[in-house]
């Protein structure tokens, strides 16, 4: 006979459920104001130590903002506040299993090769001038390292954002940041700066003449490169 243990959950999980099921039905919208500890405990019939944890919990999931001397307050949800709960377990990741950072440029590999697809396919001449200038920017930013790669993420970023898809902005901005530790120094030591201009200047040009095709191939030689050279020095 299979064993049915019956367990007993934690008042504070508990609670949790309850403020969980609040967020979503709409009694808390987002940037409402959390009941106070007091009311919660009245409203659930539990004590304090309950009703802390849970709202902790709440606070470390993103789900709400707790402040010293304010009232705590529901976040907004949107797929950047999502995946940026997860930033800091994706860097221990990278650096504590090998495998991980070649995963994810592999991912981002094909990732970037869709996103461009779709971003190529809908840009207007408002997103074409948006990513010149962006160029222009970073081509005035050689010799200056954290700037460069600043501009080097807000291309990519702006592509993105291109597709009208906030899934898709926000795994690419994840991706970017995840990456950032090793990219970041790294187009400064590998000199490669004037080659990643060339790069990001293809990639324009095809996505300017709505090349599809082109744009893909371009990022991808583009990705392959870049990727190259973190596996060399990460």
């Amino acid at each position: 006979m299979v064993s049915e243990k019956i367990t007993r959950r934690k008042l504070s999980d508990q609670v949790f459920d309850r403020l969980r099921a609040m967020i979503l039905t709409g009694e808390l919208a987002a940037g409402a104001v959390v009941p106070s500890e007091r009311a919660l405990m009245e409203r659930f019939g539990v004590g304090r130590p309950a009703v802390r944890e849970a709202l902790q919990q709440m606070h470390t999931m993103g789900l709400i903002s707790i402040a010293h001397g304010e009232r705590s307050r529901v976040k907004p949800l949107n797929p950047s506040a999502v995946l940026g709960q997860v930033d800091a377990v994706a860097q221990l990741l990278l650096s504590a299993e090998p495998a991980a950072l070649a995963h994810l440029k592999e991912a981002r590999r094909m990732f970037e090769a869709g996103m461009v697809r779709l971003a190529t396919e809908q840009a207007t001449r408002q997103d074409v001038a948006d990513l010149e200038a962006i160029l222009a920017q970073q081509t005035a930013c050689l010799g200056d390292p954290a700037a460069f790669v600043a501009a080097d993420v807000a291309f990519h970023t702006r592509i993105a954002a291109m597709t009208g898809n906030p899934i898709m902005l926000a795994v690419s901005e994840a991706m970017l940041k995840w990456l950032f530790q090793y990219h970041s120094a790294l187009l400064h030591w590998s000199g490669k700066e004037n080659v990643t201009l060339q790069e990001h200047a293809r990639i324009l040009a095809r996505i300017a003449a709505k090349d599809a095709d082109g744009a893909v191939a371009a990022m991808q030689a583009h990705i392959a490169r870049s990727a190259d050279v973190i596996g060399h020095h990460g």
